[in-house]
């Protein structure tokens, strides 16, 4: 598979990913529009939790995390 092919299976992946996590979002707002805030909330609450847990366990250096921020800058269409 040549560089270019590898490329455009991988904007289309991305593009397959990123339509998923916005039909995910879609579902989660019908979700807390049907439930009261007592039901979905310590449900977020969790998740939330989860990822800040998560992300501090990595132990990446503040120089790493600088990095990433600048590199996700420009590689934004």
């Amino acid at each position: 598979m040549s560089d270019s092919n590898v490329r455009k299976a991988l904007d289309e992946k991305h593009e397959r990913n990123r339509e998923q996590r916005i039909e995910a979002v879609k579902r989660w707002v019908a979700y807390i529009k049907s439930e009261p805030p007592e039901v979905w909330g310590p449900q977020q609450n969790a998740v939330v939790d989860d990822q800040l847990e998560a992300a501090q366990s990595v132990g990446t250096s503040a120089q790493h995390q600088q990095h990433v921020k600048e590199s996700r800058r420009t590689s934004r269409p």
